[in-house]
């Protein structure tokens, strides 16, 4: 079960460039990991958008970010270099770590159901523990609550 106060299970995804980045590459910083459902989507975007333009207030704060969906290495290229993001987006293709951090759910649009990313962000302490989950991000004010519990 996932939940603050506990460690952040680990994990070993590829970036936009097709290079395995795992947790432990990030030991002793906080982490911003946020699970959004499809790149180049409106609310995918605004959200990505916030996180670039605020990059300097959270690396401030000690922290990285780091985007996770199940597109491809090569849909998370064109997205980052579309839209100049400056931070990795890694791609669950397998679906292994959405499942594991319970970001996998069922959906439901215009009455039909289906599979997919719950938008949700976790940070995660300098111990590697988790200091706070946002489940069903609303992406209007997210950035803002990321960086108030980056203060705390």
């Amino acid at each position: 079960m996932i939940e603050t106060g506990k460690p952040f299970p680990d994990f070993s995804l590829p970036n936009q460039d097709g290079k395995t980045v795992k947790l432990a590459d990030f030991a002793g910083n906080w982490l911003v990991v946020y699970f959004y459902p499809k790149d180049d989507t409106p609310g995918c975007t605004k959200e990505a958008c916030a996180f670039r333009d605020g990059i300097d207030e959270i690396k401030s704060r000690g922290a990285v970010v780091l985007g996770i969906s199940v597109d491809s290495v090569e849909s998370h290229k064109k997205f980052k270099k579309k839209f100049d993001l400056n931070f990795p987006l890694l791609a669950d293709t397998e679906k292994d770590v959405v499942e594991a951090y319970g970001t996998w759910k069922e959906k439901s649009m215009y009455g039909k159901k289906f599979m997919g990313i719950e938008r949700t962000t976790f940070i995660i302490d300098a111990q590697g523990k988790i200091s706070h989950i946002f489940p069903k991000v609303k992406v209007e004010e997210h950035y803002d609550e990321v960086v108030d519990a980056l203060e705390e």
